[in-house]
């Protein structure tokens, strides 16, 4: 709902009208133009648009920054490995935080329908039972939260930063 404020005394009103008979009785004249006032949420939404903004641009900088792991993830998606997780799953969170940014570069496959209900259909067909699972090449499924090293051990990439081995 609109304010209004009284230009003599400051006194704020919920309706012209309210204004006008105040400016009468107080102030012994007719109401002057009243001066809207905006509401707390009106006044600041400029200040909140320009953080959203600001908070975009942060995200939109990081998420193009390079990553640590960005080549022994690429290099893990190079050789045919496969990341089977569910959105909701925290074993799978804890699983992409080890990557941090780089992990956009693994080859993610979600097994869950955005409802938690059921399993999608290529999850189902790779017969994976447990999230996490790492799919590798040969056909293995490996279940649960697997550090970056026994990754690497498993896949021949290499774990150092800026290098990886195809």
């Amino acid at each position: 709902m609109e304010k209004f404020e009284c230009h003599d005394c400051g006194k704020k009103f919920d309706g012209q009208g309210s204004l006008a008979q105040h400016a009468q009785v107080v102030h012994n004249r007719s109401a002057p133009a009243p001066k809207p006032i905006a509401p707390a949420n009106k006044r600041y939404l400029a200040l909140f648009v320009g953080l959203v903004f600001i908070a975009a641009g942060f995200v939109a900088y990081t998420s193009s920054a390079p990553g640590k792991y960005d080549d022994f993830a690429k290099c893990l998606t190079d050789k045919g490995l496969k990341f089977y997780g569910a959105f909701w799953c925290p074993h799978c969170a804890s699983q992409k935080e080890l990557f941090g940014s780089s992990i956009k570069y693994v080859n993610y496959i979600e097994c869950s329908t955005p409802d938690r209900s059921a399993q999608t259909q290529v999850c189902i067909d790779a017969k994976i039972k447990s999230y996490p699972t790492w799919g590798f090449p040969d056909g293995k499924l490996v279940e649960g939260v697997l550090s970056l090293e026994d990754l690497g051990r498993r896949s021949g990439c290499s774990l150092q930063v800026g290098n990886s081995t195809g």
